[in-house]
């Protein structure tokens, strides 16, 4: 596995979901001597991104791979069943990264990443394309922004997310986690539209442990939006073990 560098604070932190995990390959290059092969098995309580419930509470069996070149480029891809029903393949996601070194402190990400849902319920309104950048101070602080179009909702414009990042250790295996964030709404609530202020808040206070290729993330929710009549409630804790190979 590549040296993570990352891991641990993201331009955006998506509790319980595995991309948190692949996009830290993507940082990693700037310190690799040569292309490599990095995966994360992991099992979650819930998929929350961005205060927003994903999937319903309950285990999520998650995996993902990651191929990362010295030059800085990365391709990764996730997928995430629920495990009650693992043939119900819950969300799949595919991405492109570049990242730089600024300085010894300094690096910047820029990713392009697809989401995509299967092909049945409200979930497929979420199918979408994102472009971001993260700037990551050494491995406490992140500042991520991101400009998001939905494949299948006709008429919306990009919608734009802003996120921060902390982790700071406080043993030698443990770590609080603390993140923040706004975004605007990719589907606007019944009765509202995109000319009207449409944004919500969102966050998260949190423990990580780590041992070697074992991982594990403790997270108390939190977020003010509404929740639209067909997606599930957010567990105010979810909870992710995952293991690095």
């Amino acid at each position: 596995m590549l040296e993570h560098r990352s891991s641990h604070a993201l331009p955006r932190y998506r509790v319980g979901a595995i991309w948190m995990l692949v996009a830290a390959g993507a940082v990693a290059p700037a310190q690799a001597q040569s292309s490599a092969w990095s995966g994360v098995a992991a099992l979650g309580s819930q998929l929350v991104d961005r205060g927003v419930a994903i999937t319903p509470p309950g285990p999520i069996l998650q995996g993902a791979g990651t191929w990362s070149l010295p030059e800085g480029w990365s391709v990764g891809a996730s997928a995430s069943a629920q495990l009650r029903t693992p043939r119900r393949i819950v969300e799949t996601l595919a991405q492109v990264a570049r990242s730089w070194s600024l300085s010894s402190d300094w690096q910047v990400q820029s990713n392009l990443l697809y989401y995509h849902y299967p092909r049945h319920g409200q979930a497929r309104t979420y199918d979408r394309t994102e472009l971001g950048v993260g700037w990551i101070y050494r491995d406490v602080l992140t500042l991520g922004l991101s400009a998001t179009h939905l494949n299948d909702y006709g008429g919306q414009r990009p919608r734009g997310a802003a996120d921060v990042g902390l982790r700071w250790p406080v043993a030698r295996q443990l770590s609080i986690t603390a993140s923040a964030g706004v975004a605007q709404e990719l589907v606007p609530p019944r009765g509202s539209d995109y000319d009207r202020r449409n944004h919500y808040y969102y966050g998260h206070l949190g423990l990580t442990w780590t041992e070697g290729p074992w991982r594990v993330d403790l997270a108390h929710i939190m977020s003010n939006r509404d929740k639209l009549r067909f997606q599930p409630d957010v567990s105010p804790w979810v909870a992710t073990v995952s293991w690095a190979f």
